[in-house]
């Protein structure tokens, strides 16, 4: 019995790793030499070493100052990859640091307030240290372009009468085939270069909350994301936009698809996006 029980744990646990291993090779990340950008969790981390002292009074101390180190070492690669974070496919974080110092002092004082997430100790006496920190929220309000609103509804569609379309409860745009890069305000395009999603349809508290669109390496994985919830609308997209290689364009056919409903662009105005990356 007791074996038993011994076989069901193993079994248990090499599910559970085996579940959360695919659910991570799903994610859409972004990698860098010193941490990761994770584009499905709207979350960035790095990691840091720092090193003991040559001449410790003991060997708690040589853990805690070798641990204040790693840390500091792990925010300042934070930043370095934070500014790299694409707002929209012209615009880098780093282009707003550079021209406001305001902008800088307030990424300052995010990455102060960034969580540790795993300490490693190593047996030379150095210490690795992770750091992470959320584009969502504060950070996503104070780089998403202020002239995303929040709006108490969506405008209507002009359509004409009987092309009312079926109502969807989210959108996901598979790129997998060509190079879309991720970031924070994408946008979707029709073959004529009008918008069909992008920071006019969206109300801010949405965008702030839960970023204006969700990504995923699996096709699967994006469909049945809760963000888009039960039903959403899936696109094929035909190639990057002229405005940029984080901007997506699709047929007219679809595009006319997505506007045929006043309820779709409800699922726009919520941000009930998904794009598929390679």
């Amino acid at each position: 019995m007791k074996k038993m029980a011994i076989i069901s744990i193993v079994i248990f646990l090499s599910l559970f790793f085996i579940t959360s291993w695919k659910v991570r090779a799903q994610n859409a990340v972004e990698c860098f030499e010193n941490g990761k950008i994770d584009w499905t969790t709207g979350v960035a981390s790095a990691t840091g070493i720092g090193a003991p002292p040559a001449k410790p009074v003991n060997m708690a101390q040589a853990r805690a100052m070798a641990k204040r180190a790693a840390v500091i070492v792990a925010r300042r690669n934070l930043l370095e990859i934070i500014k790299g974070v694409r707002i929209d496919s012209l615009t880098l974080v780093k282009d707003f640091v550079v021209q406001s110092d305001i902008i800088r002092n307030q990424i300052d004082g995010y990455l102060e307030r960034s969580q540790v997430v795993d300490i490693a100790y190593m047996s030379d006496g150095s210490v690795e240290a992770t750091v992470a920190m959320s584009l969502r929220g504060g950070f996503s309000n104070l780089m998403l372009p202020k002239s995303i609103q929040s709006i108490p509804a969506i405008r209507q569609p002009q359509v004409s009468p009987g092309a009312q379309g079926k109502a969807y409860t989210g959108l996901v745009v598979d790129t997998r085939g060509f190079q879309v890069k991720p970031a924070m305000s994408p946008k979707v395009m029709d073959e004529d270069g009008n918008e069909v999603y992008g920071s006019s349809y969206v109300s801010r508290d949405y965008a702030i909350n839960q970023g204006m669109a969700g990504y995923a390496k699996d096709l699967t994985a994006a469909q049945t994301n809760d963000r888009v919830t039960n039903n959403p609308l899936t696109v094929k997209g035909i190639k990057t936009a002229d405005t940029g290689d984080s901007d997506v364009v699709i047929s007219n056919a679809d595009a006319a698809r997505i506007k045929a409903s006043a309820d779709n662009l409800t699922f726009l105005q919520k941000c009930r996006v998904m794009i598929v990356l390679d």
